[in-house]
Formats: C-alpha cells, sequence, structure tokens
C-alpha cells in the first residue's frame, strides 16, 4: 500500500540501497537497518531514518529484541532483508508474534542456503541437478577422493565462493575437515557458461525475475561488473522451482548452461543479489512484489558497475591477465549503478563505507570481502 512504512535491512548491501530508492519512488517511507555505524545507503534522501543493530552472528538475542522494538517504535507494516540476516530474522518471526510482515519464505524453506539441501529440493521437483555428495566425516571425504579432479568442493554454508576448491588434487583435500556440525559439498564439475538469477515470487508466483552474467568479480564470488542475458531454460529452471517451493520472498541462483543448453543449479540463496539493479521503474517494481500486480521485467539493457569496487578488484585482475583492454571497455560501457537522479549523496558515502569494512579487515586479519559480512553471516543452525 502506498504510504505504508517498510524497513529494508542488511543496509550495507547495494542492493539495499537500491530497494529503498524503488520503494520510496513508489511512494513507501523506508526506514533502514543493519549493524554498521555508516552504511551509504543511509545517507539515501530515500532513507527516512537509519536504525543500528546489535550484530546478529555475534549478539542473535540482543538484534531479536532491537529489531522487535523498532517495527514497534516505527509503526513498520512489512520487513525485507537483503542479506543473511534473512535467516536471523527469519527465527524471530517463527517464535515471536511480531507486527509487520516479513516478505521472506519460511525458515525451512529459507534453508536452501545449504547446498546440499537446495540440490535435493531441485531434484524433487523434477529438476535436473548435478551429482552432489554430502561430506560430513574423513570416511566422506576418502570416499570421492579418487574422483577429486571432476568435482568441486565447498562448505555447505558458504558465500562469495569462499573455501571453494576447483577439481583440486587429491592431496589438497587434506585441508578438508567435513563434521556434521561443519558439512561440505562435493559436487560434480560442470562445464559451460555461468548464469546469475535474481527473482521474487509470491506464493509461488515469479512476480520479478532478471538472468545476467558477471564480467569482473570480486576474487571468485560477488559480480561487482555484470550484464543482463536472456536463456528459456533459465527461467524455466526458476519458474518451477518457485512454484514447487511455494516460494514467498527474494530468490538467487547460481546456474550453469552446458554446452547443449541444458541449465544445472549450483546453488542458491534466499535473498538481494545484484540482478535486482536491472530494475529501474519504481511503480512497476512496487506494484509487482508489493501489490501482487503482473511481473515486472527488467528495463536495464545496459551492463552496471561499482566504479569503486572496479579499481580495487577488476584492476589487479586485469594486470593479471593482461586485460586492460578489456577492462578499459567495461568501464566505458557500464553504468555506475549508484548513480540516481537527485540522490548523490551515497556515492560519496562509498568512501566512509569502505574506511569502516577496512577498519575491521585490518583488525581481524581477514579480508575486505569477508570484513564485510563478517557480523551477519548465517553458517547453519548449529552455529548457535
Amino acid at each position: 500500500m502506498p504510504n505504508s512504512t517498510v524497513l529494508i535491512t542488511g543496509a550495507r548491501a547495494p542492493v539495499a540501497l537500491h530497494l529503498a530508492r524503488l520503494l520510496h519512488g513508489a511512494g513507501r517511507r523506508v526506514i533502514l537497518a543493519d549493524s554498521p555505524a555508516r552504511p551509504m545507503a543511509a545517507a539515501s534522501t530515500a532513507c527516512a531514518a537509519y536504525h543500528r543493530l546489535p550484530p546478529p552472528r555475534f549478539a542473535a538475542d540482543a538484534y531479536a529484541k532491537a529489531v522487535e522494538a523498532l517495527v514497534r517504535a516505527e509503526g513498520i507494516e512489512l520487513v525485507i532483508p537483503t542479506c543473511e540476516e534473512v535467516f536471523y530474522l527469519g527465527r524471530l518471526w517463527q517464535h515471536r508474534a511480531m507486527p509487520a510482515r516479513l516478505f521472506a519464505p519460511e525458515m525451512a524453506n529459507a534453508r536452501v542456503h545449504d547446498k546440499h539441501a537446495f540440490i535435493r529440493l531441485a531434484q524433487s521437483l523434477g529438476l535436473d541437478v548435478p551429482e552432489t555428495i554430502l561430506l560430513q566425516s574423513e570416511a566422506d571425504l576418502d570416499g570421492v577422493r579418487g574422483q577429486s579432479r571432476e568435482l568441486v568442493f565447498k562448505p555447505v554454508w558458504s558465500r562469495f565462493a569462499r573455501d571453494v576448491l576447483l577439481r583440486p588434487s587429491p592431496d589438497e583435500l587434506d585441508a578438508v575437515r567435513p563434521s556434521p556440525a561443519a558439512p561440505w559439498v562435493a559436487q560434480r564439475y560442470v562445464a559451460g557458461e555461468e548464469i546469475s538469477a535474481y527473482a521474487v515470487a509470491i506464493e509461488g508466483e515469479l512476480k520479478a525475475l532478471a538472468l545476467y552474467r558477471s564480467l569482473y568479480r570480486a576474487g571468485k564470488g560477488a559480480g561487482i561488473c555484470f550484464e543482463p542475458v536472456e536463456d528459456i531454460a533459465a527461467r524455466r529452471f526458476v519458474e518451477t522451482f518457485v512454484a514447487g517451493a511455494g516460494w514467498t520472498g527474494q530468490i538467487s541462483f547460481d546456474l550453469m548452461r552446458e554446452n547443449n543448453g541444458r541449465v544445472l543449479p549450483l546453488e542458491c540463496n534466499p535473498r538481494a543479489v545484484s540482478g535486482l539493479h536491472f530494475f529501474r521503474d519504481p511503480r512497476r517494481f512496487a506494484d509487482a512484489v508489493l501489490e501482487d500486480g503482473a511481473e515486472v521485467k527488467p528495463d536495464v539493457t545496459a551492463p552496471q558497475t561499482v566504479r569503486l569496487a572496479m579499481w580495487i578488484y577488476g584492476m589487479p585482475a586485469a594486470l593479471r591477465s593482461g586485460g586492460l583492454g578489456s577492462f578499459r571497455q567495461a568501464m566505458h560501457d557500464a553504468d555506475e549503478l549508484l548513480d540516481w537522479p537527485g540522490d548523490p549523496a551515497p556515492k560519496r558515502a562509498q568512501w566512509r563505507t569502505l574506511a569502516e569494512i577496512a577498519g575491521t579487515a585490518l583488525r581481524q586479519r581477514i579480508s575486505l570481502q569477508a570484513a564485510s559480512t563478517r557480523d551477519i553471516e548465517w553458517n547453519g543452525p548449529e552455529q548457535d
């Protein structure tokens, strides 16, 4: 409903800023919340107020109490997670009577973040999947060691392709220590073209879908320069999955299109990803996603990027690969996704945001990418 108050969490993410701009442009009052002190989205004209919350990974009870107090104090009607706080919020809504609606799946569905459970669910819906084996012990690992050159190994609970071993040698697996509390998967290596998908669904009905490919990434993980693509098989996969799961909320997929055109899923996350940036019409997006209107199609055709991230990650990658020409072309062709008419402050504020992340990285002796999500990560039900 126009003029309603919406809370967007995970304000650190560029997708949270973009979502705030879309909903503000459609007449909603937008509150933002997260645990960093200075996320760039807080500087946006779309943000009516920013509330700093305790870090959910390290202070889950305090986080839950703060979110409940915020929802009641601001008269919030709808809460939309954008990052892995979706799991902490799902648990809160599961155990307490909250006065707002959470735009996210039930916790049982949300655990598609589990890389093994997701594949099993997709398979149960009649979808083609790559062979994926759950590893919970040294014995499980030894059982696939001889096939390691044909497999990809990754923790069940992870993000940004962190700790992924791509067709390793048997000896490289010595560093892997799977357990019931920290399981891994061994997945058949799938050759082809990777396609990412961002979707929104309501009770299994697709309301928005953007398919895209990443041209440059932050390390092996999140895309920092990406372009839209079209693929009938990828769309069919997403439609079948959300319908079979009765999905409500945002969802994203990493898919692989084989040379024969078949699309196979690699993993899934019940949250927003960069494909959201291909939607720029506030009223059409809000009508589809919040008012149960017709599916909204992406209205952006140019590649999208964050230029600061390209200088930090893309330029070194181009220097290593000898691809400076491609880097310059990408910088020329892509639109800066932080740009928005009448809202220049977030682009300037990204420097403050970067400084805060860099401070965490230095203190914890971790990468910038790991520092950007350290306090919000969900590593499975056993993390408690």
